[in-house]
């Protein structure tokens, strides 16, 4: 079976090697301990659909989109699986869990093939005049005729991958299987085309050699970090709290690595840019 989605074959239909040599091999933490926390795993999720958006600024009526998974946005869709109203005490104990747990984000380009020649499809953007009328304020009241421009990503793929206490991710993985409300990337249009759900994973390691179709530098990603020298970038989407009437965001710090080539071919999902 030839496999040109970037995604790994699904485990079913491929061999895997036994669990116990998989563990030995790859157990590694995200915190440098040697793969000596047993109480850590990894999360793995697939974000995937016609069109997604991950919001990480907003200029008067423009809402852009990052090229990469913003942390807010997987925040919301685990918060919306979870069925944690917002605002609520149950929210603000998850976020501030969330917010620990370093997050790694990697696009992953959807490629095809046809005459036994293969190509990377380039991800594009996609701009969306909006107008909303007749909406109520949080505070009360009717909201006057609201005209925004919302930009989109298309054809375009994301792995997502959160290290932390097995026990909050077990947790997570159950509500992404068996979500309380709807999934969606980003915006309520932006319903995933595959399943969300990855997988739980001993180790960081292990979740990418189980989900990308090959080693982690074929492909652009953004690592969190834990020191402002580590990264190269800072972004506002650490969700503190979804509140309607006060959102509240924090900076995180990360380290953003482009693609290297790969057989004569540059395998990055491109985008144009952050917005």
């Amino acid at each position: 079976m030839r496999n040109t989605s970037g995604w790994k074959i699904p485990g079913a239909l491929r061999r895997r090697r036994p669990y116990a040599c998989r563990k030995r091999a790859l157990l590694t933490c995200c915190r440098g301990c040697g793969g000596m926390c047993a109480d850590l795993c990894c999360l793995a999720l697939r974000l995937q659909a016609p069109m997604l958006s991950f919001g990480n600024e907003s200029r008067f009526n423009r809402r852009l989109t990052a090229s990469l998974p913003s942390k807010s946005v997987v925040a919301g869709l685990l918060c919306a699986a979870k069925g944690l109203h917002r605002g609520s005490h149950e929210e603000q104990t998850f976020l501030q869990m969330l917010a620990s747990m370093p997050m790694l984000a990697v696009a992953v380009p959807r490629r095809l093939a046809a005459g036994g020649k293969g190509w990377v499809v380039p991800a594009g953007r996609t701009v969306d005049y909006h107008t909303v009328q007749g909406t109520r304020k949080a505070a009360g009241g009717i909201k006057d005729c609201h005209i925004t421009l919302r930009h989109y990503l298309h054809d375009s793929a994301f792995g997502v991958f959160l290290t932390g206490p097995r026990n909050v991710l077990e947790e997570a993985a159950m509500a992404v299987k068996n979500p309380v409300w709807g999934l969606w990337i980003g915006r309520k249009c932006c319903i995933p085309s595959a399943p969300v759900f990855g997988g739980i994973f001993d180790s960081e390691a292990a979740a990418l050699q189980d989900m990308l179709d090959g080693p982690l530098e074929r492909y652009t990603h953004e690592r969190e970090v834990d020191k402002f020298e580590d990264g190269n970038d800072s972004l506002p989407d650490q969700a503190e709290s979804f509140n309607s009437a006060a959102r509240r965001f924090a900076p995180r710090r990360v380290m953003r690595i482009r693609a290297k080539a790969h057989g004569g071919q540059h395998t990055e999902q491109t985008t144009g840019g952050d917005g």
